[in-house]
């Protein structure tokens, strides 16, 4: 014996997969784009992280921070991507500790 089929089932299973695939596509998307979005956030606190330690290193070489973004870039080696982020480098004093805020440049 034969099954017959009817409308409603060749009509389901002609939606199902299409509707199933797409998901699994929509799925796939948001985890890369979320997986980006956390590097992105990881580089940003990663470069702050490496500014204030070469700041400190400066300091307990030479007993002063650095005065400068520069100073940081051509004594210590430090590399900061200008077309991706922008660097508030703020000092008060020789003997205290700059503010640094790292803001990332929208594109």
């Amino acid at each position: 014996m034969r099954k017959r089929k009817t409308a409603w089932g060749g009509l389901l299973q002609g939606l199902l997969l299409p509707v199933f695939v797409v998901g699994i596509l929509v799925f796939f998307s948001t985890a890369l784009n979320s997986l980006d979005s956390g590097r992105d956030a990881e580089d940003l606190r990663q470069l702050e992280d490496t500014l204030r330690r070469s700041c400190v290193a400066c300091y307990a070489a030479e007993g002063i921070y650095p005065p400068d973004l520069d100073y940081l870039k051509d004594h210590y080696g430090v590399q900061v991507d200008e077309e991706r982020y922008t660097v508030f480098y703020s000092v008060f004093a020789e003997n205290l500790m700059p503010d640094i805020t790292v803001l990332e440049n929208k594109t």
